[in-house]
């Protein structure tokens, strides 16, 4: 929805649509902005989709990256899915805007990262503060999830829904429940790892979601961005390269009252204990990725505890831990191979 704000903002022509399941809402769109194409995931929603032209699955956005004269892609797509539109979008020289995590996660050596612009907030804002003095530390923020404030023995025993209430805004179930294990926040560090070429990236948890990004040089100083919780400011940039108008409101920085920075603790987030080595080696990511997806299934299916995600995780990081993709075939092997482990196990 805030790429479709912004490319009418900017009068910017709509050549495809992708939509998942709320087929409704896809047809509002496509009457506001007349796309050529559109595609969604179930082939038995074809005939809901008020258009001529619609594509079904992953098949079918992989045919309209294919077909659409764009040079611009926004994937926003959650999840392993995410991952062949990259791959498809970069192999064709297309510049992706970049808000789907996985794909850098499980293949981040194997995308060009010169045509990924991202449009996380964390990563915008790395990328709004750098320049050319030398860097020594890069640092994105975490809100700490819906279980922040809980005790732990109380989290053992938390449900799905629980999981979902987040404190600060309301997104899918998927990056609501990273986000409550502090997953989202390891995938984002992997992601800067490969956006801005450097192990030495940290989190840390501010509550109100006001400072994005820090930057600390090797002078000493650290300079932190600001903005509103709302993804329109890095999508205008990523769609149109120069921004110059007002698309957040300022920051009320009278109102929004002190600031503190607190320190992720693994006895809170257990998956935290791994950051280190998985920055050191960031081929990891796609057995990481693999085993999360399914913990997330078992712990909505209640066959395992919240806590229980993470010890799904870190048991499949310690059984695949030599293993080492050298191509995107391995990758999607490795992937498959891990399901199945966290399947048997």
């Amino acid at each position: 929805m805030n790429t479709l704000v912004i490319a009418e903002h900017y009068h910017i022509q709509i050549e495809a649509l992708v939509a998942g399941n709320n087929i409704d809402l896809l047809n509002e769109q496509i009457r506001i902005h007349q796309p050529k194409f559109v595609a969604i995931a179930n082939e038995k929603d074809r005939d809901r989709v008020n258009h001529s032209h619609v594509f079904c699955g992953t098949e079918g956005i992989l045919e309209i990256i294919e077909m659409s004269q764009s040079r611009t892609v926004v994937n926003a797509l959650v999840g392993y899915v995410g991952l062949a539109p990259t791959i498809k979008a970069t192999s064709l020289g297309k510049k992706v805007a970049l808000a789907n995590k996985e794909s850098l996660v499980v293949a981040g050596e194997f995308i060009d990262t010169s045509l990924i612009t991202p449009i996380d907030s964390e990563h915008f804002g790395l990328w709004y503060l750098l320049n050319e003095r030398p860097v020594s530390k890069l640092y994105i923020t975490a809100s700490g999830g819906a279980f922040r404030e809980w005790e732990i023995s109380k989290m053992a025993s938390a449900t799905f829904a629980d999981a979902l209430k987040h404190p600060n805004w309301s997104m899918g179930n998927k990056i609501t429940i990273d986000s409550a294990t502090m997953m989202n926040k390891l995938f984002e560090l992997l992601e800067a790892k490969w956006l801005f070429d450097t192990p030495q990236i940290d989190a840390l948890i501010e509550k109100k979601s006001i400072v994005h990004a820090l930057i600390e040089f090797k002078d000493g100083s650290t300079t932190a961005h600001f903005a509103g919780v709302d993804m329109k400011l890095p999508i205008a940039f990523a769609l149109q390269g120069k921004v110059e108008e007002p698309i957040l409101p300022a920051v009320d920085l009278l109102g929004m009252g002190s600031i503190e920075f607190l320190p992720i603790c693994e006895k809170h987030y257990p998956i935290w204990q791994i950051k280190n080595h998985l920055l050191a080696h960031p081929h990891l990511g796609v057995t990481v990725n693999a085993a999360n997806e399914e913990a997330i299934k078992a712990f909505e299916k209640g066959r395992c505890s919240f806590f229980g995600m993470s010890d799904i995780v870190l048991d499949a990081y310690q059984k695949f831990e030599t293993i080492t993709p050298n191509n995107l075939k391995e990758i999607i092997m490795i992937d498959k191979e891990v399901r199945a482990y966290v399947h048997q196990r």
